[in-house]
């Protein structure tokens, strides 16, 4: 379909943020103008300068951030527009020169008297940048030199290369073959393959994994290399400046305590029978002999009827999360009234879903709907995120409104948990309850158990290089196979192929991300249960977890909405939740 061959009302309303491209034009250059912030350099120690270099920072940053969000939603409505790729690449370039132009900021500040800079916290002119502050302070002992941060700067493209050239090889170089799959010769491509995943013939799944491992295992020493030399990147950066670990340095760099990692390796672990148990259940229901990789995401319950075109899933969608109140459900609404989405699928649109959004502008959420149950889900969980970010930028200065990456996925999250308990609840079929079941235990064994299988990997991948042990092809495959085992136990064949799975794994290239995912669903599950039992004072507990952008650390964010990862209580809550979901789904498959 043509994107002009689309009716108005389900494409996003881009001209909230500028009516015509001459207008983004315009702001383009005016944004330009403003990356004039030597001005203040080495007169941080006033602070009135101070003050005022914040505001203008803050203020070329709202521009920009609109200017940005404009350039990629118009590149991401059809890719093929060469003048909107302009826009993005333009968009790029501006980010960088504005990075190096306040590269001097951190380092001044560091050097500053501490007493100075804790004196500001009780100056009601650095109301908004309190935040700000605290973290300059905490961050001083691990700041450098103006010239050092300058050297580290210059070379970010060279330590991005490691992502950029794993990301050449495999979303171009990997020699992926042609496979037979719905009686035809296929290729076979990263959607190509997730499909015959979790739909194809099970001879289709075997051909396809073995062909699909059987790339990356030609190129095994390539990729091998390329993530030694991404693990080594992290260690020389955690040495330079002054961390303990490469696991410190992300930790701290997100304002998280040591704590909530460790919790989240404890629990898994010590829970690791639950999903021996769901391999155990997955293998009997299929009534196969031997389980492989290859069968551990086709669906246990076939394709239920369930279509819902896209306005019948929005109202479905607004009805399901009622817990959250009438204030949340007029606000979902309000966005599928006034345009925040783009709904279908068009030639040259970009792929998947996602939110978007900058501060003086309501969010936005790009679709490409599809009349199926996983999409009724995407509509609640990008209007998750997008709800985040209106609350925050709604109730934070802008200095305070962007939220942590690692509070990102909680509020998309609790409304897939809080939709799905909805249709559970509301389901008359059984074998609609039965699929649901089955959706939300593998949505908390990809989400909660894998993700934290990944994390242990890039644990003991970056300790070993900080133990100046090489990492080698078989090295990190025998590291991958040992705690492959025991995450999946005994009731699943182990062999080579899965052993290199790691090589296909692109988060690694952004390390200590992984876990993220696990503490967002921990977190989302534990507050949907209290909106579902506690009612409307768990309701506003959230909101305020959801006005709070970057106003404290998230995990002070989180005990507001009545979760403290500090502690090992919701971790082992949504252990619970996993192992009452299996035991309800056994019921019903008589396992």
């Amino acid at each position: 379909m043509k994107r002009n061959e689309v009716k108005e009302e389900y494409k996003w309303k881009v001209e909230d943020l500028f009516p015509t491209d001459e207008d983004f034009e315009k702001a383009y250059a005016d944004a330009e103008k403003m990356i004039d912030f030597s001005r203040f350099s080495g007169k941080l120690s006033d602070s009135g300068v101070l003050l005022e270099f914040f505001k203008a920072d803050d203020k070329f940053g709202m521009l920009f951030d609109r200017i940005a969000v404009y350039a990629s939603m118009k590149h991401d409505e059809d890719s093929a527009v060469s003048k909107y790729s302009a826009y993005d690449s333009k968009i790029m370039a501006m980010y960088s020169k504005y990075a190096t132009e306040i590269s001097f900021v951190e380092p001044e500040l560091a050097e500053q008297d501490e007493n100075y800079l804790k004196s500001l916290l009780t100056d009601k002119r650095f109301e908004d940048y309190e935040y700000v502050l605290r973290k300059i302070i905490r961050n001083k002992a691990h700041t450098l030199s103006e010239k050092e941060e300058r050297l580290i700067g210059m070379s970010n493209e060279i330590f991005n290369n490691f992502y950029e050239s794993f990301s050449m090889i495999d979303n171009l170089e990997v020699p992926l073959p042609e496979i037979d799959f719905e009686g035809k010769k296929t290729k076979l491509s990263h959607g190509v393959y997730g499909l015959i995943m979790d739909g194809g013939k099970r001879e289709e799944r075997k051909e396809a994994y073995e062909k699909y491992y059987s790339a990356y295992n030609s190129l095994i020493n390539t990729i091998t290399s390329i993530y030694s030399g991404n693990v080594k990147k992290d260690v020389f950066l955690s040495k330079a400046y002054k961390f303990g670990s490469c696991l410190e340095m992300a930790l701290f760099s997100e304002d998280v305590d040591r704590a909530v990692y460790d919790n989240l390796l404890k629990t898994v672990d010590e829970n690791l029978p639950k999903m021996h148990r769901y391999v155990a259940d997955r293998k009997k229901i299929l009534g196969y002999d031997k389980l492989y990789f290859y069968d551990m995401y086709t669906p246990l319950v076939a394709d239920t009827e369930f279509k819902m075109n896209y306005d019948e899933a929005y109202v479905y969608v607004i009805k399901g999360l009622a817990p959250l109140g009438k204030e949340y459900q007029a606000l979902l609404k309000k966005g599928y009234d006034e345009r925040w989405l783009d709904v279908e699928e068009t030639d040259g649109k970009r792929s998947g879903a996602y939110s978007n959004s900058c501060y003086d502008v309501h969010p936005y959420v790009l679709l490409n709907y599809q009349p199926n149950l996983d999409n009724v889900f995407t509509v609640a969980h990008e209007m998750g995120h997008s709800l985040h970010s209106y609350f925050s930028n709604g109730a934070q200065p802008y200095a305070k409104a962007s939220y942590k990456i690692f509070v990102a996925e909680v509020a998309s999250t609790v409304n897939e948990v809080l939709l799905l308990k909805y249709m559970l609840k509301d389901a008359k079929d059984e074998k609609l309850k039965k699929y649901l079941l089955n959706f939300y235990l593998d949505m908390m064994r990809g989400t909660l158990f894998r993700q934290t299988m990944f994390a242990e990997f890039e644990y003991e991948a970056h300790a070993m290089a900080e133990r100046g042990e090489p990492l080698t092809k078989e090295g990190l495959c025998e590291l991958y196979a040992g705690i492959g085992k025991r995450y999946y136990g005994d009731a699943i064949e182990h062999d080579y192929n899965i052993s290199c799975e790691w090589a296909r794994i692109s988060h690694f290239y952004r390390a200590f991300y992984v876990y993220k995912y696990a503490t967002g669903i921990i977190s989302a599950i534990n507050i949907a249960h209290g909106i579902l039992t506690e009612g409307e004072p768990a309701v506003k507990n959230y909101f305020r977890f959801l006005s709070g952008g970057c106003s404290t650390d998230p995990v002070s964010l989180l005990k507001l909405a009545g979760v403290d990862l500090s502690t090992e209580k919701p971790f082992r809550y949504a252990m619970q939740e996993f192992e009452n979901t299996l035991k309800e789904f056994e019921q019903l498959m008589k396992v």
